[in-house]
């Protein structure tokens, strides 16, 4: 075990060394760059472009560049970046996590990092927490950039579309990673090329690693559409279903469609009072009334589902169970419920989602900085591939961290705690209380305002005012509250009164579930080599102590009564809970992830066909594609695959392409596919299919473009909301069926993999269709 340690302790040795050596030779640069004028200095950044340009890499001008970017912030700001910056730096660069303590100036660090990347002029992507720290870093640090000829832009929320666009044209965009994540989802929906805002994720430098990656990973990124009301677009396409005759409507029993005859047609017309059903303004009635004809014609109760306490409960097939948590896509859940009677879920429909795991890793390069993620590194190293590298400070830390207080029970917890600070404000001693929650932080500020002490409560809601109280804590008799993660990303700075008085204490009011929020509140005192003293106040029924402390502690307690004592015993118990919550707090996002691994590759595979048809003009061909494979699946569903010779059902191929919407008259005869294989037949009928609809368009070709590309987008767009739904649902309902063999994961895997060919199958059948249907209709027109 020792040799373990001592390897990885060699390792990062080894990267601190060759950290080090770079620092070196970027302040060996100090002079020449000193010794330029402002415009030779900006000058510098056309010369590394025109070197990038020749064919060299970053890594290769990576040394000048932080030489450059460094003289400049000294010029800008009148801050000229220390060597363990310039290292953390480098170790960013190399698409890692900087780990650097409360006041070694992470913001400023990253500069040199940003401004080398930002050179290849496909923007990098600097992202914090809020849109205070945004809109504060990119003006404050924005000034090196400028003053280099770099853009800079802010994104946020309020923006229109062309300002988002505009900001991330930039070399640098500040923005936060809801904001971010949420901008690259919408570009996933825009229906034209124009309307996107992102143009590609090159490089990301995130401030506040672990909170952003690892802390607000647990929350997926979800777009919803407002409640679907379709509910009455259900009941009337149902009555219209349970109206119709025997000869208004033809089912195909293999491939289980249904569809309305010429005369079926001409009753909707009638019934709906309109001139044309298959024109595209009615693609969703179309829709509707086709669910409704399955629900009614094809969907039996009591085979495919059963009705149950006012709900449309699925029976699986293979086993006869029913499964509790499943539902039919596509809108046929609905169109049973109108069947039944039962009422119909008005809900709001998932658009899009994204995991931040899943979106961060779509990053060319991802790099980070924070004062705390060494205690997750074996998270980023098994999600992001990504190091922490611990930096060291640029003075030794002077703040003592005193072992914790311990107590029974909360009541004289409190007490003493409080007692502390009282003593600590006689003394001027500048005090920053820290609390896990809201409710906590309100406790304390109710026992402090009983003993008259001046104070502020700082509980995360105003990002502007917390900035300010959090760097006003520092002077004499300043006494603030805070819950753990308020003020993240500013400096509590010290006077020189409250320095000679002791520093910063910082009390925590219990230890937190993560050890690296607990290191976080520590981290706030004895910045820059500034003293300072940190110490916790414990009690055992404090709820991490109950869920994990176990019967050792328990006894203790039972002999000790009102007294406080420090106990390594307790300690250690306290370290080992924290342990276990990290360990299941992973467990909990690697799950999340694992779940949305299944969808990132359907999202890849969706985005990528979306994309094609959003960035050229003609669709032609895809309808071609969709053309071949609609016919490929009406083959296979008439093809006994026991029977080796004469195994396809002729007849059944002519029927089920006449669903497609084809006139018999110009569909496939019956003695021109006898006697054909499979593929044979499937190539021969899709020939002759899509020669039939290019002969009828291709005179109007140039006006039918627009008409292809909008079909086909609505069917993908619609047909894929509709699957992330039915993804979410079956999700949500995978852990309360029983599996034989499987576990939930696996059977989410393959289902949900079945689902999504069902889905591109539809999207095709669908597209192929309307693009028959409606060209008919015109023509005839």
């Amino acid at each position: 075990m020792a040799n373990v340690f001592e390897r990885l302790f060699s390792g990062e040795k080894k990267i601190l060394h060759g950290l080090e050596k770079t620092a070196d030779a970027v302040i060996a640069l100090a002079d020449k760059m000193a010794a330029m004028s402002d415009d030779e200095l900006k000058q510098q950044t056309q010369i590394f472009r025109d070197r990038l340009a020749n064919g060299e890499t970053l890594d290769d001008i990576q040394v000048e560049a932080f030489a450059v970017a460094r003289e400049a912030a000294k010029r800008t700001i009148g801050e000229f970046p220390y060597k363990v910056q310039i290292m953390g730096a480098a170790a960013m660069h190399g698409g890692d996590i900087a780990e650097m303590k409360t006041g070694e100036g992470k913001t400023l660090t990253s500069t040199m990092c940003v401004y080398l990347n930002a050179l290849e002029g496909k923007g990098v992507h600097v992202i914090t927490v809020n849109d205070y720290l945004a809109g504060r870093d990119a003006e404050w640090m924005g000034q090196i950039y400028r003053f280099l000829g770099l853009s800079v832009g802010v994104n946020s929320r309020p923006l229109t579309p062309s300002e988002k666009r505009a900001a991330y044209e930039c070399d640098v965009t500040y923005t936060t990673n809801s904001e971010l994540g949420f901008d690259y989802l919408r570009d996933n929906m825009v229906t034209d090329v124009k309307d996107r805002v992102l143009r590609g994720l090159h490089v990301a430098i995130v401030d506040e690693v672990d909170s952003i990656l690892i802390d607000e990973s647990r929350t997926p990124l979800i777009i919803s559409g407002g409640a679907k009301k379709t509910a009455n677009l259900y009941l009337q396409a149902d009555a219209f279903a349970k109206s119709l005759k025997g000869d208004d409507y033809e089912i195909d029993e293999k491939t289980r469609q249904i569809m309305l005859t010429e005369k079926g047609v001409a009753t909707a017309e009638r019934r709906f009072k309109i001139k044309n059903l298959y024109d595209i303004e009615h693609t969703q009635l179309v829709h509707h009334i086709t669910q409704a004809l399955k629900a009614n014609y094809i969907m039996k109760n009591e085979v495919e589902y059963v009705v149950q306490d006012d709900e449309i409960v699925i029976v699986d097939q293979f086993t006869g169970r029913t499964m509790p948590g499943r539902a039919y896509s596509d809108g046929l859940h609905q169109a049973i419920e109108a069947k039944e009677g039962v009422s119909i879920k008005e809900e709001t429909s998932t658009l899009a989602t994204i995991t931040y795991q899943n979106f961060f890793r779509l990053y060319d390069k991802l790099a980070g900085m924070t004062g705390t993620a060494k205690t997750e590194e074996e998270e980023f190293l098994d999600i992001y591939n990504m190091r922490v590298i611990v930096i060291p400070t640029n003075r030794p830390v002077a703040r003592i961290d005193y072992p914790d207080a311990i107590f029974a029970n909360e009541r004289l917890k409190f007490n003493a705690l409080v007692e502390e600070v009282k003593e600590l404000y006689e003394k001027g001693q500048p005090v920053l209380v820290g609390t896990i929650s809201v409710e906590k932080s309100e406790l304390v500020h109710q026992l402090l305002t009983k003993m008259h002490i001046p104070h502020e409560v700082l509980n995360a809601k105003n990002h502007a005012r917390e900035a300010d109280i959090i760097a006003k804590a520092g002077r004499v008799k300043s006494v603030t509250i805070a819950t753990n993660m308020a003020g993240r990303g500013t400096d509590i700075k010290l006077t020189e009164e409250s320095r000679a008085l002791g520093g910063l204490a910082v009390i925590g009011s219990e230890r937190h579930e993560s050890r690296r929020i607990d290191n976080q509140l520590r981290g706030r005192s004895g910045r820059q080599g500034d003293p300072g003293f940190s110490r916790f106040y414990v009690s055992l029924k404090d709820e991490l102590m109950v869920r994990f402390g176990g019967e050792k502690v328990e006894k203790l307690f039972n002999a000790l009564g009102d007294q406080q004592i420090e106990s390594k015993m307790v300690t250690k118990s306290i370290s080992q809970a924290q342990k276990r919550v990290e360990g299941y707090n992973f467990d909990v996002r690697k799950q999340l992830l694992d779940y949305d691994d299944v969808l990132r590759k359907q999202r890849e595979i969706m985005y990528e066909q979306r994309n094609y048809v959003l960035e050229n003009e003609d669709v032609h061909g895809v309808v071609h594609d969709m053309i071949d494979r609609v016919i490929q699946n009406v083959v296979e569903a008439n093809t006994d695959k026991n029977k080796r010779d004469d195994n396809v059902d002729y007849a059944g191929v002519i029927q089920g392409m006449e669903m497609l919407g084809l006139e018999p008259t110009e569909n496939v005869a019956l003695e021109e596919i006898r006697g054909k294989s499979t593929d044979e037949t499937a190539k021969y009928c899709a020939d002759k299919i899509w020669n039939l609809y290019d002969g009828k368009v291709a005179d109007i070709r140039e006006q039918f473009t627009s008409f292809e590309r909008t079909i086909v987008l609505r069917n993908m767009d619609r047909n894929w909301i509709e699957h992330i739904d039915m993804m979410d649902k079956l999700r949500n309902g995978i852990h309360l069926r029983s599996y034989a063999q499987n576990n939930p994961l696996q059977a989410y895997i393959e289902e949900g993999y079945e689902m999504f060919e069902d889905m591109m199958s539809r999207i095709a059948r669908e597209v192929v269709f309307f693009a028959l249907k409606v060209q008919i209709q015109r023509q005839n027109a």
